[in-house]
């Protein structure tokens, strides 16, 4: 794509950059193929790369109008395209450029705004957030069972056995800002599953909101602030003898991999970010490194599995999961345009409530296709998403895993 940048531009860091994805496309619409929104609406600027012409438009004149706003918060941020494209586009990163310069030319109604900023301070702080949880669970009666559906729902625990055996290795395991909230039982099984491996888990006192969903929700400068504290928070643990960083939501597991580019402009943090990023992994990428196949999995059920964008797209992870229930004794269901994003997307959902609908609609009439009663995924946004229009159950796939390890043998 031949590009025009004012020279002004071209200066900084980010319009080299946003210049050199823009001449990496050659426009040939593998895109819209993958896309979930062009693909419900048709309109061509729903679609990568009608966004992409969006974004090198603004550069190239400094202005934008209502439209351009409209269709790029309506972008998903999935990256299914660049899964899909030939040319390696490296379209989130245009798309960052792209609404931090919009936040400038075309502001949020005041409205907005202030919805947004409300719903990012309770998002964002775990203390808030787990006590509004709280409140829900006591005045459920009074939810609508869309919304009740997204509570904790499981009661069972899987407690640390520190008495029972010493552990010469340990990891940090992320509790992330909603998740602790609205699945505890996640990270519990996943401490079953570690201890079981002889693994112990520690975590960080006061754990930063790693800034995804500020970031991606017009407050990037506040993502960014966030991220810096969780990065300092994880070179303090890593000293003290973690040796890697664990996150059970893929979500948070995504964006601070992408930390190096999002701080490739702040020498100090750019580093750090680089020091600590082949420390951190997915818990699946930690299960296929240790392996689970001496674990006695007593296990013949039948699951059918969501992989999040943020797993198989944003750290390209597909089939990961999979692997490792089939090795635990699951049977799996084929899911169709498994590709496809939920419409959960951090806080899509949340401004994009009709799209987010349709999408989150389409993939239950896909995974409930094969009649399984069982839904697993590997993000909380996803889980809690897909929760709000089924009545089947629907969980975090190292649950299900940590069910079927027996107790007696967890810590043999």
């Amino acid at each position: 794509m031949q590009t025009s940048l004012p020279e002004q531009l071209l200066i900084t860091s980010s319009g080299q950059t946003a210049d050199n994805i823009l001449r990496s496309c050659v426009h040939c619409g593998f895109c819209t193929a993958t896309c979930p929104t062009y693909l419900i609406t048709g309109n061509e600027l729903d679609s990568p790369r009608g966004r992409i012409y969006l974004v090198k438009e603004m550069l190239e004149k400094g202005t934008a109008s209502s439209v351009t706003r409209t269709h790029l918060e309506s972008c998903l941020s999935c990256q299914a395209c660049e899964t899909t494209c030939p040319s390696d586009v490296h379209y989130h990163e245009l798309l960052n450029i792209g609404r931090s310069m919009l936040a400038l030319t075309v502001p949020a109604s005041v409205w907005n705004k202030l919805k947004r900023k409300v719903l990012l301070a309770v998002l964002g702080s775990m203390h808030l957030f787990s006590f509004l949880v709280r409140i829900g669970g006591v005045l459920h009666f009074l939810l609508p069972a869309s919304l009740h559906r997204q509570l904790p729902q499981t009661k069972t625990e899987h407690s640390k056995q520190d008495a029972v055996q010493s552990f010469h290795r340990k990891v940090v395991l992320l509790n992330g800002c909603v998740q602790n909230s609205l699945s505890p039982q996640t990270n519990r099984a996943a401490v079953k599953i570690l201890q079981a491996l002889r693994i112990d888990t520690i975590e960080i006192a006061q754990e930063s909101c790693c800034g995804a969903m500020h970031y991606h929700s017009d407050e990037q400068e506040g993502g960014l602030t966030r991220a810096r504290r969780l990065i300092d928070q994880i070179e303090v643990a890593l000293s003290e003898g973690a040796e890697a960083v664990v996150s059970t939501a893929s979500g948070c597991g995504s964006f601070i991999k992408d930390f190096p580019s999002l701080f490739k402009d702040e020498a100090l943090y750019k580093n750090k970010a680089e020091h600590i990023n082949s420390k951190v992994l997915d818990i699946s990428e930690l299960l296929v490194q240790e392996g689970i196949s001496d674990l006695d999995f007593i296990c013949g059920e039948r699951l059918v599995f969501h992989s999040p964008c943020t797993l198989q797209h944003g750290q390209k992870l597909g089939g990961t999961v999979e692997v490792l229930m089939s090795q635990a004794g699951f049977s799996l269901n084929q899911v169709q345009d498994s590709h496809l994003c939920c419409g959960s997307a951090g806080t899509y959902s949340l401004f994009q409530p009709k799209m987010a609908r349709e999408l989150r609609d389409n993939k239950l009439s896909h995974l409930l296709a094969g009649h399984s009663n069982n839904i697993a995924t590997a993000n909380v946004g996803c889980q809690c998403h897909l929760a709000s229009g089924t009545e089947q159950r629907v969980h975090h796939w190292i649950e299900y895993l940590a069910e079927a390890l027996p107790a007696s043998d967890a810590y043999k």
